[in-house]
């Protein structure tokens, strides 16, 4: 069942007059993490959303207050609402009042709301459009979002949010840390989901700063190059030893692969004095070899730190 099917479900719930209180609304605090509240005259239209979030199994913002729900799932245009959704609208003339339900639907100059607490009861009732405050629905989309996933991890990687990680279309943990740093730096809200504000900043903004520390630094504990200037070593003394002509010293720790480079040759017809005379070539052409891919990935490891894409 959606939060909506449960919604209606409760339709002509209604507080019990004088001292008592009605089960049903307690249980909708506690189902929110208010257990405390015991009496049903505290305000509980966002403890009615809150509740049919969590019994859908969605997380809901687990909040007493109905604005908090300008900042949960991604926001929806009017001309886009559609039965479910849920409505924020204004109350009274405090910046923190408000009342929150569900969006059933919109008459004139009206919308319907079906929600909790609306004249002490769960019911469907009529509001002024002009205290709409906002629209929301379940997501890290916005529905008015044309731009690929894909399109949005590649932006980030290229503008330095390099925790997003791979542009593989799926919204995970790595690609919300770097929209969340992203709306950080750029004094969005800090929700991770992607809306129009985000996309309009990620086409105009620069590339993420790298400190002047960073930049010139290097990775600390690092096995990868730890393990390249181990083979450079290695390699070093190899070449050196093939090069004065101590091949059998340079490779005495390498028998299996002269024994197999020696088959290879013989089977090709290179056997004798000539395999003899080949050897220290091979030797010297396989030691160039390892350090060289031994200082590639020692380079690419350190650029990736003063880039920022490692730590």
């Amino acid at each position: 069942m959606t939060p909506y099917d449960i919604a209606r479900l409760h339709i002509g719930l209604k507080e019990i007059p004088g001292d008592k209180d009605h089960p049903d609304i307690l249980a909708m605090y506690a189902r929110v993490g208010h257990g405390w509240v015991e009496h049903d005259e505290v305000a509980w239209c966002a403890a009615f959303v809150g509740s049919c979030l969590e019994q859908a199994g969605e997380r809901s913002t687990r909040s007493l207050t109905a604005r908090s729900y300008l900042d949960w799932g991604v926001p929806v245009d009017m001309a886009d609402a559609r039965e479910g959704d849920i409505v924020v609208l204004s109350r009274g003339t405090s910046s923190w009042q408000g009342h929150v339900g569900f969006y059933v639907g919109s008459t004139g100059r009206e919308i319907e709301v079906l929600g909790g607490n609306q004249s002490n009861a769960v019911s469907v009732a009529s509001y002024a459009r002009d205290r709409l405050l906002g629209i929301r629905r379940a997501g890290e989309i916005a529905p008015s979002v044309t731009l690929p996933l894909t399109k949005v991890q590649t932006l980030l990687g290229q503008l330095g949010y390099h925790e997003v990680g791979r542009a593989d279309g799926i919204m995970g943990p790595r690609t919300k840390g770097a929209i969340l740093a992203f709306r950080a730096e750029h004094d969005l809200p800090l929700h991770p989901i992607i809306d129009q504000d985000l996309v309009a900043a990620l086409m105009t903004a620069r590339s993420r700063p790298v400190s002047e520390t960073r930049a010139r630094g290097m990775p600390e504990r690092s096995r990868i190059v730890a393990a390249s200037d181990a083979q450079i070593g290695l390699g070093s003394l190899g070449l050196m030893g093939t090069m004065s002509g101590r091949v059998a010293s340079a490779l005495s720790e390498a028998e299996d692969a002269q024994g197999l480079a020696a088959s290879v040759l013989t089977i090709l017809g290179l056997d004798g004095e000539m395999l003899s005379a080949l050897l220290p070539w091979i030797g010297t052409a396989v030691f160039v070899g390892v350090i060289l891919y031994a200082l590639k990935a020692r380079n690419a490891r350190i650029d990736d730190h003063r880039n920022g894409k490692t730590s």
